[in-house]
């Protein structure tokens, strides 16, 4: 069963592939460098709603333990404040963050769960944190072009990276979905 975590990323993502769109649109060759901020922005968006699906898909499995134990009131509500207040520090979605979030608070390793076609769970970890890092230098260090430079020696994101980026995130949603709707 798919669930309103997916649906909520599967809307949310779709700005990371409307910037890709719009970087194609105004592509040429060469690409105008005022354009770059397309692809970076589609880095940054793409990891953002793999965060806050990781997040809100957490939340949905915990909230159905909780409602399993509700005879024990006080154990529930402490549960459920100590997820929101580790929630608010959560931020980038690297495999560091998440498998002991997720271990955490429903005693799994959801890594495990991250496979998919040609992709093995230990291919996904290693994707996911370099995106992590990726996307950190550009919402940290933006990339664009220094003062009297017309360009970076080289784009921090390709097109084809973005395109793959996205592809990637949405295949480890859903692997992380049927992961946790097989487990739970």
């Amino acid at each position: 069963m798919t669930s309103q975590a997916l649906i909520t990323f599967d809307h949310a993502i779709q700005d990371a592939t409307d910037l890709l769109n719009h970087f194609d649109a105004l592509n040429s060759s060469p690409p105008p460098p005022e354009i770059e901020v397309l692809k970076r922005a589609g880095i940054v968006m793409a990891l953002a709603a793999l965060e806050t699906y990781f997040e809100d898909r957490l939340t949905e499995a915990a909230e159905s333990l909780v409602t399993r134990i509700n005879s024990e009131k006080q154990l529930a509500e402490f549960f459920t404040v100590s997820l929101v207040k580790d929630l608010k520090v959560f931020h980038t979605p690297s495999t560091e963050r998440v498998r002991p979030i997720f271990k955490k608070y429903l005693g799994m390793d959801i890594t495990e769960g991250w496979s998919w076609n040609n992709c093995t769970s230990t291919m996904a970890r290693k994707e996911l944190n370099k995106l992590a890092k990726v996307r950190g230098e550009i919402a940290h260090r933006s990339g664009r072009p220094a003062n009297g430079q017309s360009q970076p020696a080289k784009h921090i994101v390709t097109r084809d990276e973005l395109r793959k980026c996205i592809h990637f995130i949405q295949q480890l949603a859903l692997a992380t979905d049927k992961f946790l709707d097989k487990e739970l």
